[in-house]
């Protein structure tokens, strides 16, 4: 089995009988704010885009990336299609053309041509992706790999019953807008973005030693920021609460818990799994030390080549024409009045305050979500605040985006300021603008709210219910407890034991009680 790199989540699988193209990103992602890094613009796309099967695990940019897949990937392959409960990745992959899928089902396997083996397990919850986030499992000739970018899974015991994973592909750096975009004190910024780095570390490290595979390929991050607006979000300031730790710094962490079987490619490194797997090789187009050594000056130098595609992107959000207070109460308000427990979840009203083109003045609009109503802001205390430019909410009424997550908030061309937890149904909700997507949410967290996890473990003196309150993840794997503290650690919500409050967000409670 032969793996190529070809940038960020992406790679081209290639086996005798057949190869998977999987989450070809080049063009840059979120208003022009990300870039795969490294660059991959150059590869021989016309040779690599010509395979026998697609794979595209979700619909988030940087793996969706539309312009490529039009233009560069064979039309005639067959789409790996995850088992999603709304249909928009198959819908926006035929309009570009495609034609040939196969409908997989979750936690299936199923066997293609030549003896080639494939299973993609699909994650649901609205919190997963832009509803929806999976990963591949692939089995040619006795060698298994597992393609888990993104997504985060309770557990990894379905690919464990397949038999031994030879490779694991997955995420280890930030993909997400906190705590950057927050408005704090620059130590409690810098704090609070250590935090959440030990953590992607630690979750990285639960699933590598859940698998146990031969080989670990970390890879779908960390995009680079090229924007001068955004240039500091890279992480070559020295900055410990920098949330985007390359591949480099994964090599030096993972040493310290004793990780030796990494295996980090470049776009155009190429990797062949031999004697079942158990043996590889791998060639890059230039030395990996030397190339992460000079990371800075191959950010720059690419700053300068993208700086026209970046300045002709902005040049496209304006739409002086829409009514944006109009448009919004047009398009938000019939989901308010659909909306229960996402509107009961965020609480309150949210708002917005809109910057005008040239930063002198501000139209501040208010999601009423008690109210039932998009209205201007009255003055009134708001937990929830979004400060950004007018263009891109203008930008999102013009191309009628239905998910602001997947668009406005991983852009990071925004500040927020909250009091008191985070809220997880203000962007559950923001990215369901959609009667489909809303009725999906709605449903989920009906289904979930009802059910009853009765199952128990221990934790020293205590007992607590096995499956985590916020996305179900198996305790007994991800939980830790620290004094009367628990922490899940697939995504770092923490749990006061004594009162079953969650510390982190709002919505959650766990059932915990002291051993006499």
């Amino acid at each position: 089995m032969r793996i190529t790199g070809t940038g960020h989540a992406s790679m081209r699988i290639d086996t005798a009988a057949g190869s998977i193209l999987c989450d070809p990103w080049v063009n840059p992602a979120y208003f022009a704010s990300w870039f795969p890094f490294p660059d991959n613009s150059l590869l021989d796309w016309e040779t690599l885009g010509n395979v026998d099967y697609l794979y595209v695990s979700h619909l988030h940019r940087d793996h969706f990336d539309a312009e490529h897949l039009k233009r560069f990937i064979n039309k005639k392959a067959t789409v790996l299609l995850p088992e999603y409960p709304t249909s928009q990745l198959e819908d926006e992959l035929r309009d570009l053309g495609f034609t040939s899928f196969l409908r997989t089902k979750s936690d299936e396997v199923h066997e293609l041509d030549g003896g080639l083996k494939v299973m993609i397990q699909a994650l649901i919850s609205p919190t997963d992706g832009p509803i929806g986030d999976s990963s591949l499992w692939v089995e040619h000739d006795g060698i298994r790999v597992l393609n888990q970018n993104d997504a985060r899974p309770s557990d990894l015991s379905r690919f464990n019953e397949l038999g031994h994973v030879h490779a694991h592909m997955l995420q280890f750096s930030g993909a997400i807008w906190y705590p950057m975009v927050y408005e704090l004190p620059e130590n409690a910024k810098t704090a609070f973005g250590k935090q959440k780095r030990e953590r992607q570390f630690d979750r990285t490290w639960r699933y590598i030693d859940d698998l146990k595979a031969d080989f670990v390929f970390p890879i779908a991050g960390p995009p680079c920021f090229l924007d001068d607006e955004l240039w500091q979000f890279n992480d070559i300031h020295g900055d410990e609460g920098n949330i985007f730790p390359d591949q480099s710094v994964f090599l030096t962490e993972y040493a310290k818990v004793g990780g030796t079987n990494a295996v980090v490619q470049l776009p155009g490194s190429v990797t062949e799994l031999t004697e079942g797997g158990t043996k590889q090789s791998t060639t890059h187009p230039m030395p990996v030390d030397e190339f992460f050594a000079n990371k800075r000056a191959h950010l720059e130098e690419m700053r300068e080549r993208k700086r026209p595609i970046i300045e002709a992107e902005k040049a496209s959000w304006r739409h002086p024409e829409i009514d944006v207070l109009g448009e919004l109460k047009k398009r938000i308000e019939p989901l308010l009045e659909e909306s229960i427990y996402l509107a009961k979840g965020v609480g309150g009203p949210v708002r917005f305050d809109l910057v005008s083109y040239d930063g002198d003045e501000v139209e501040s609009i208010v999601v009423d979500f008690p109210g039932k109503q998009v209205r201007p802001y009255a003055d009134e205390k708001v937990r929830y605040r979004f400060r950004t430019q007018r263009e891109l909410i203008e930008h999102l009424i013009f191309i009628d985006e239905g998910d602001w997550v997947n668009s406005l908030f991983l852009s990071c061309r925004f500040s927020a300021a909250r009091i008191g937890q985070y809220n997880e149904f203000v962007y559950a909700f923001f990215k369901c603008l959609s009667e489909e997507r809303l009725q999906y949410a709605e449903g989920w967290y009906d289904e979930h709210e009802k059910a009853v996890d009765a199952e128990d473990i221990q934790f020293g003196d205590w007992t607590v219910q096995r499956r985590c309150p916020h996305l179900k993840a198996d305790l007994s794997r991800f939980g830790i407890v620290e004094g009367n503290v628990l922490t899940c650690q697939l995504h770092g919500w923490k749990f006061d034991l004594p009162s079953g409050r969650c510390l982190t967000g709002v919505g959650h409670k766990i059932r915990a009680s002291k051993n006499s």
